[in-house]
C-alpha cells in the first residue's frame, strides 16, 4: 500500500494508475481516494492518475490534534503529493472540500498547476452563510464525539444535496455511504474543526482570484445550492475560468453523473493541453460588485 510523507511528517496513502501527463484528484469530506474510481478508470487511458487520502482518512495518518488540520495545510498537502512523486506540475481536480483545497493550491502555487478543476466547491463561502457553516461544522464535530460516526453518516450523509444521487443510482449511493462509514471518527472530527470550521471565504479573496491565470474549470450541480452562488462568483472573478452546471444534480457530481463529469473534464483538459482554453479580460466587472469585504 503506497504512502508518501508530507513536510510535517504525516504519511498519506495514495493510489496511481495509467501513464502520461499527471492528474491529481483531491477528494471531498464525505469521500476518499475510492470516490474517484469512475475518473481513475476513465482518465488512466491517457493520463497518469493519482488519488490520495487526505490526512485524517485512513490508511493515511490521523493526527489527533485538530491544529494539524487547516485549509492552508490541505493546500500544502497537495504540494507534498507533487513533491513526493517528483511532479513539477499536474492537473489538479478537486470535489467539495477537495475543490477548496485545489483552488487554494492554484492561488498559492500557480506555477505547479497545469489546470484546476473546482467541482462542488465553496460551501460556506457566501457572506450570508459563512458563520453559519462554521458553527454547523463545530456542531457536527460534537455529533460525532457524542453519537459516533455511524449516526453522523446516516444523517449528514443523506442531506438535501445527496438525495439526487440516491434517486438516480441507489447502488452507487449505498456504496458512498458504506465507504463514508469506514472513515475515522477522529479524523472526521479533526477535519471539521481544523479545516471546515476555520476556512476562509472565497468572497474575501476576489482580488486574488482576479489575478489567477491558471486554466480553471468550475463545475456544480444545479441543485447544489450551497455551491452554486460561490461557483458563479469564482467563474466571474477568475479570468481563465469556465463554468459547467450539471442539470438535476446535487453535490457528489463525479459519482452521481460520472459520464457527464468525465466529458466536461476531458474536453477541458484537451483544450488546456492544446493551448486553446480562453482567457477573459482581467478587468472583471465582479471587482466592482464584490468589494474587498466580499459583500455584494
Amino acid at each position: 500500500m503506497p504512502t508518501l510523507s508530507t513536510d510535517d511528517a504525516v504519511k498519506l496513502h495514495y493510489e496511481e494508475t495509467g501513464g502520461g501527463t499527471p492528474i491529481v484528484f483531491v477528494h471531498e469530506f464525505a469521500g476518499d481516494a475510492r470516490s474517484w474510481e469512475p475518473q481513475l478508470r476513465h482518465f488512466a487511458r491517457r493520463y497518469r492518475c493519482i488519488a490520495y487520502n487526505a490526512r485524517g482518512y485512513p490508511p493515511s495518518d490521523v493526527p489527533a490534534d485538530s491544529e494539524r488540520y487547516s485549509q492552508a495545510r490541505a493546500c500544502d498537502d497537495i504540494r507534498a503529493v507533487l513533491d513526493a512523486l517528483r511532479l513539477e506540475r499536474a492537473h489538479i481536480v478537486g470535489l467539495s472540500m477537495g475543490a477548496n483545497a485545489t483552488l487554494h493550491f492554484g492561488l498559492t502555487y500557480p506555477k505547479r498547476a497545469l489546470s484546476l478543476t473546482f467541482a462542488g466547491g465553496g460551501y460556506g463561502s457566501h457572506p450570508a452563510t459563512h458563520k453559519k457553516f462554521q458553527d454547523e461544522s463545530r456542531a457536527n464535530a460534537e455529533v460525532i464525539r457524542g453519537k459516533g460516526l455511524a449516526h453522523f453518516v446516516d444523517t449528514y450523509g443523506r442531506g438535501a444535496t445527496r438525495v439526487q444521487m440516491q434517486n438516480k443510482d441507489p447502488r452507487a449511493f449505498e456504496e458512498y455511504l458504506q465507504q463514508f462509514r469506514e472513515h475515522s471518527a477522529q479524523g472526521a472530527l479533526s477535519t471539521l474543526l481544523g479545516v471546515q470550521a476555520r476556512r476562509p471565504s472565497f468572497y474575501d479573496m476576489t482580488k486574488e482570484l482576479a489575478r489567477l491565470e491558471v486554466p480553471l474549470l468550475v463545475m456544480s450541480g444545479d441543485e447544489d445550492d450551497p455551491s452554486l452562488e460561490t461557483s458563479l462568483m469564482v467563474k466571474r472573478c477568475a479570468p481563465c475560468a469556465g463554468l459547467a452546471v450539471l442539470p438535476v444534480s446535487g453535490h457528489g457530481i463525479n459519482l452521481e453523473e460520472p459520464a457527464l463529469f468525465n466529458q466536461h473534464l476531458e474536453q477541458f483538459l484537451a483544450q488546456v493541453e492544446a493551448g486553446r482554453w480562453p482567457k477573459r479580460d482581467a478587468r472583471s466587472p465582479v471587482a466592482s460588485i464584490y468589494g474587498p469585504s466580499g459583500k455584494p
